[in-house]
C-alpha cells in the first residue's frame, strides 16, 4: 500500500498539462481585461464622432 501511495504522489505526467492550462487561463484573463478597456475607449470615441456629426 505504501508503494502505491508513493507512486501516486510521485506521478508527474499530468503536471505539464495543468501548467499549460493555468498559463492559458491567465492569458485569457489578460486578453479579456484588455478588450474591456479598449472596448470602452472605442465606444467613447465612436460616441464623440457621432455627436460631432
Amino acid at each position: 500500500m505504501k508503494n502505491l501511495v508513493n507512486a501516486f504522489l510521485n506521478e508527474e505526467s499530468g503536471q505539464g498539462l495543468v501548467e499549460y492550462g493555468l498559463i492559458l487561463a491567465l492569458i485569457a484573463l489578460v486578453v479579456i481585461g484588455m478588450l474591456r478597456i479598449v472596448g470602452n475607449k472605442l465606444t467613447s470615441t465612436f460616441n464623440s464622432v457621432q455627436s460631432s456629426l
